[in-house]
């Protein structure tokens, strides 16, 4: 359906990301603006990048 876009650092620094963020608004740590992580989990989780993909961007080794 989406074409993979975000390859395996930018796919492990955005889980990464996306799960402190939560885990900070969870606990109370920083205010309702951290669950702003909810996008970067599903773009990690999903390696695919709406963004990357208007811009024409990729971090995914190139198949050849």
């Amino acid at each position: 359906m989406f074409k993979t876009n975000v390859g395996g650092l930018d796919r492990v620094a955005r889980l990464c990301a996306g799960l402190v963020l939560l885990g900070l608004a969870a606990s109370g740590v920083i205010g309702a603006w951290g669950y702003v992580g909810l996008v970067p989990l599903a773009t990690g989780l999903l390696s695919t990048c709406p963004l990357y993909s208007m811009l024409g961007l990729s971090t995914c080794p190139t198949r050849g």
